[in-house]
């Protein structure tokens, strides 16, 4: 057993090792802090909830724990997971560089009330593998196409968006901006409960009626604005199994506007250094071949020649995992239907799922390997290039999914910068295969 204490936070992980290749995890929550959420959630259950006999707000805590109590546990648990275990988790993996093969799955829930939390996760862990120099193999760039009407629409491109910048009227929050912000845990009269612990999370700003109640909390805020909500759709994000009526204090740190594509965030992505650089890059979403961008290509040739200079083998259970999540994927395609009646579909999804575990292990291990590392502001040049279609064919893996029951919900930092770190590594291998 490993054990790592971390003591600003009074969170604690612990490692154990099974097989050379399977770990279990468990992220321990304080009892006082265990407390401390039961007893507000147990608190504005008094305060709200109706029961025969007595007036609103005067019921008794041994009353609601008597009654709720089943369900007031399975908040803590909700809660508790959502806010401290699964971020911890992932903080704690990325500290200590341990490359693991798919995702953590949660085994066991230990939690009662007054008593510590227990979160046990079981973990494959992949083999470190043996790179090679890399940097130095033979790689053939895919060639853009020469039509000069491709640097007619990238020009154009720049362009409009150059002018989409300057109709920018303010600087608050707008619909389909982005917004980071930071929520902590506090008071009806705005203490804060859980001392210096707060979490970080992105959200989209949707356009869609099921977004008002999330949209409504930060339209019209600026960056540096602090303010407290009992806003139900953001306790929905922690538990939604109960509304306890938690105050959240919130306090917006980055907002990166819809309304234009900021080639500045675009340049430092890729470590651009002149407009021409810029432009050359911008290119490669714009010129195709066999429906193929060229940007697509080269990252797929890159990843292709680093899994054939690297031999090792995916876990069954992994690629079926990965099956899943394809299909899930291709299941959102209107034209869905239409590949699941090919004859050869299902072994086109397992070979795609293959190929898509293979790099996703390989880019893991070359990014702890080289050590690389993801800002705030690398999250906001990568959510840089979703905010248009066509940049987005610049992202290769898989980005977190934003969009739940059909409303926007938020992304924790933790999600992002993992989903980050993947692209920063892919760029990074490309730079390096590149260079002449």
């Amino acid at each position: 057993m490993v054990s790592f204490d971390i003591s600003s936070s009074g969170l604690s992980f612990a490692l154990e090792k099974i097989r050379p290749t399977l770990c279990k995890v468990a992220i321990t929550v304080p009892q006082h802090v265990v407390s401390l959420v039961y007893e507000q959630a147990t608190l504005a259950q008094c305060d709200h909830i109706q029961a025969p006999g007595f007036q609103k707000g005067s019921i008794p805590i041994s009353y609601v724990e008597h009654h709720f109590g089943a369900t007031l546990t399975e908040h803590l648990k909700e809660f508790l997971f959502n806010y401290f275990a699964l971020s911890f988790l992932f903080d704690q993996l990325t500290l200590h560089k341990l490359a693991i093969a798919g995702d953590p799955r949660l085994l066991t829930m230990d939690v009662e009330p007054h008593k510590d939390a227990r979160f046990t996760f079981e973990l494959t862990i992949f083999p470190e593998l043996e790179l090679q120099e890399w940097r130095y193999f033979p790689f053939k760039a895919p060639k853009r196409k020469k039509y000069k009407d491709l640097d007619r629409q990238v020009e154009n491109f720049v362009n409009d968006e150059k002018e989409n910048l300057k109709s920018l009227t303010g600087s608050s929050v707008a619909v389909n901006d982005w917004v980071n912000f930071e929520v902590r845990l506090v008071s009806p009269e705005g203490v804060p409960l859980l001392g210096a612990h707060e979490k970080s999370l992105w959200l989209k700003i949707g356009d869609e009626e099921a977004d008002g109640p999330l949209r409504d909390i930060f339209l019209g805020k600026s960056v540096g604005e602090q303010f407290c909500t009992i806003s139900a759709a953001l306790q929905e994000y922690f538990s939604y199994r109960m509304n306890a009526r938690y105050t959240f204090c919130i306090t917006i740190k980055s907002i990166l506007h819809h309304k234009y594509f900021s080639f500045d965030d675009f340049k430092r992505h890729f470590k651009l250094k002149t407009n021409k650089d810029m432009m050359r890059k911008l290119i490669e979403v714009f010129s195709y071949r066999n429906d193929i961008s060229q940007r697509r290509a080269m990252a797929e040739d890159s990843l292709a020649l680093l899994l054939a200079r690297h031999s090792f083998s995916v876990p069954n259970h992994l690629v079926l995992r990965q099956q899943k999540a394809v299909l899930n994927r291709i299941k959102t395609n209107s034209d869905y239907h239409v590949y699941r009646m090919q004859r050869d579909f299902k072994e086109r999804v397992f070979q795609l799922a293959q190929k898509q575990a293979k790099e996703t292990i390989l880019i893991d291990q070359i990014a702890y390997a080289e050590n690389l590392q993801v800002t705030r502001q690398d999250i906001e040049c990568y959510l840089n290039l979703t905010k248009r279609p066509r940049m987005k064919e610049f992202i290769y893996f898989d980005p977190p999914i934003s969009k739940v029951d059909g409303k926007e919900m938020p992304l924790s930092e933790e999600e992002m910068k993992h989903a980050c770190l993947r692209e920063k590594t892919l760029n990074y291998i490309i730079y390096h295969l590149t260079q002449e």
